[in-house]
């Protein structure tokens, strides 16, 4: 049985006609930078989350980058964040020169755990950076607290992997200061190269990211900042405009499948994910716990299942962020459990016979 990690083709062909023809329209139009499409695709991602403003962006890393720009976040300066991530979320902290101050993961949701958060904030620490791991929305409320009573830090969701999940029944994206997603080709709602959006209520900070993604211009040639490249283009705005008219189903899709993995696999040896009761999740990833690790992958290998690895190191042990001066052990819970998660196939188009097929390869 040939099993994709994930299906991008079984879902192009889904909806291969609408993609095409909104493809075809930029093209007619020559319009690649901003325009209608871009404009149509911001209104209707503010519409679903419920956010004020939605910037769309050249990708998930540069949404971040943008946030802490617009933040003023520069040297000196710390950010409280997880260890227990894609490198993005301190890659972009340490861009702009400021340090990354980690803390560790809650040992049931793999999100930082709001509990170690206060004991790390300093007179320096100038923004909180949760992140919504695999799927799931960080404890929000309980960082937004901690958060207003030092000082009113800005909270910046890094929801890269939770576009379309809910938290107390408000989505993804929306609940902080800022909220930053990702539409990498194999996101939930994946666009077909790099794309990222960002998400405010706040009209001041909406404007100034919209200056700095575009070179930090007010008017043409005009520059109030020093910005970047960080503009999408029309072509994806108009393929994730398409994705995002069919983005429910798939959410259920994917809600259904992931609920399904967790009862099939209730009473293997291996730790399934656990979704709180106020959340909803959009598996970005299914992952689980081995004891063995290695084993399980070569395991299932064997039988031509691709797993996948997120994440192996956390980032306190790795060589870029040394001079940070953490140590193994200092992460207890981030260290335990990239040691043994690992990433079954996960896509709305998985199939039944496919998923019995992955649970008995792991049971066998």
């Amino acid at each position: 049985m040939k099993i994709n990690f994930i299906d991008l083709q079984a879902q192009y062909r889904e909806y291969k006609s609408e993609i095409d023809s909104e493809v075809l329209e930029v093209f007619s139009s020559a319009q690649f930078i901003g325009g209608e499409k871009l404009n149509s695709f911001e209104n209707n991602l503010a519409t679903y989350t419920g956010a004020k403003h939605a910037i769309g962006c050249s990708s998930g890393t540069d949404a971040l980058l943008l946030s802490l720009m617009a933040l003023d976040i520069g040297h000196g300066d710390e950010v409280i964040t997880t260890p227990f991530t894609f490198i993005s979320t301190a890659e972009v902290i340490a861009f702009l020169g400021a340090k990354s101050v980690f803390v560790d993961i809650d040992k049931d949701s793999y999100n930082i755990d709001p509990s170690k958060i206060e004991a790390a904030i300093t007179d320096r620490t100038k923004a909180i950076i949760p992140v919504s791991l695999y799927g799931q929305c960080a404890d929000m409320d309980a960082i937004n607290d901690i958060a207003k009573k030092h000082n009113d830090i800005p909270v910046i969701e890094d929801a890269c992997q939770s576009f379309g999940a809910t938290y107390n029944g408000k989505k993804s994206c929306n609940l902080s200061t800022i909220g930053c997603t990702s539409f990498f080709p194999s996101k939930p709602l994946g666009a077909y190269g790099d794309g990222g959006a960002i998400f405010t209520n706040d009209d001041e900070l909406a404007a100034k990211i919209r200056m700095l993604l575009n070179h930090g211009q007010n008017e043409r040639y005009k520059h109030k900042y020093i910005g970047i490249n960080g503009r999408l283009d029309a072509v994806q705005a108009a393929i994730l405009n398409v994705k995002l008219r069919h983005f429910d189903k798939e959410v259920q899709l994917r809600d259904e499948i992931g609920s399904r993995y967790s009862d099939l696999l209730e009473d293997a040896d291996v730790v399934t994910p656990k979704i709180a009761e106020s959340n909803t999740s959009v598996y970005a990833q299914y992952s689980i716990r081995v004891k063995d690790r290695e084993m399980m992958i070569a395991k299932l290998s064997a039988l031509d299942i691709p797993t996948a690895v997120h994440y192996p190191v956390p980032l306190h042990l790795q060589e870029a962020f040394k001079n940070l001066n953490y140590d193994e052990g200092d992460f207890p819970i981030s260290e335990e459990v990239s040691s043994q998660i690992m990433s079954l196939p996960m896509s709305p188009y998985l199939t039944e016979a496919e998923q019995d097929f992955i649970v008995q390869a792991i049971k066998g």
